[in-house]
């Protein structure tokens, strides 16, 4: 396939999905018998002592912040990037936390709220022409240049047991939705296919799904992640360019962000 289009197919498969990220944009602990258990019943691991919600200020200083995460990008989610929870519809009631955190909207109950998007920065490349590449290297260099993940990332304080009730509510939801559902976000409707569970630590629990979304029968494939430390949560909304081109790209769990900031939560 030539370079033009290999750069036409990325663009055009990728423009759906597209549409739900920039809007949302505009967001296991460890894998045993029991976990498993845990998030078909979206059971979750309850501190002992209440949490103490973290305040705003407090909360902005454990969020993201550039040079936490190598080789990313780390900037704050303006206005235009933010979407009203009653701007978030489902076909299917037991699905909003999944479409709610897909779209950066926080679960029930938070106190405050944070967010980042978290951008890789593209790769050094050799300065030569398209004209002096083979047809081979031409196609490796715009996969690589497509070979982008971005992570919007939210972080949500809440009050007591708030927390891991919020936490407990979406891994219920990623149980109940794992058959798909629609969610139609500031008007714009994304047909999710599947959510399949992915392994992913940190925090005092923390749980990963691949989202596939589908359109015209091209499907997307999007990675979510939440995580609790005490009486905050972070979710994490991740995506691929290249990948969802339909190439071979290997498109994983941001682990990376995820574990920068749960550092700043330790």
């Amino acid at each position: 396939m030539r370079a033009t289009a290999v750069r036409r197919t990325a663009l055009a498969a990728s423009a759906a999905a597209l549409a739900l990220l920039a809007t949302a944009c505009g967001g296991s602990s460890d894998a045993d018998a029991k976990d498993g258990k845990d998030a078909a019943n979206g059971s979750s691991s309850a501190p002992e002592t209440p949490a103490k919600a973290l305040t705003a200020a407090e909360l902005e200083k454990a969020t993201l912040a550039q040079g936490d995460v190598k080789g990313t990008k780390v900037t704050k989610a303006g206005p235009a990037d933010e979407v009203p929870a009653d701007g978030v519809k489902v076909d299917k009631a037991a699905c909003l936390p999944i479409a709610h955190a897909m779209s950066g909207v926080p679960q029930k109950g938070a106190v405050a709220t944070t967010k980042r998007k978290v951008v890789e920065e593209p790769k050094k490349t050799d300065d030569k022409s398209l004209e002096d590449l083979a047809e081979g290297e031409a196609d490796d260099l715009f996969k690589d240049a497509f070979n982008l993940t971005s992570t919007f990332v939210a972080l949500s304080s809440y009050e007591g047991t708030a927390g891991p009730d919020a936490f407990a509510t979406l891994k219920k939801a990623a149980a109940d939705c794992a058959g798909g559902f629609t969610a139609t976000v500031s008007g714009t409707p994304t047909k999710v296919a599947s959510i399949t569970e992915e392994k992913v630590t940190g925090g005092d629990e923390a749980a990963a799904w691949t989202v596939t979304s589908e359109d015209d029968g091209d499907a997307t494939p999007l990675k979510l992640v939440v995580l609790r430390k005490e009486g905050t949560m972070a979710t994490f909304f991740a995506f691929n360019l290249a990948a969802a081109g339909g190439g071979d790209v290997k498109f994983e769990v941001p682990t990376e962000v995820v574990a920068a900031q749960d550092k700043k939560l330790a």
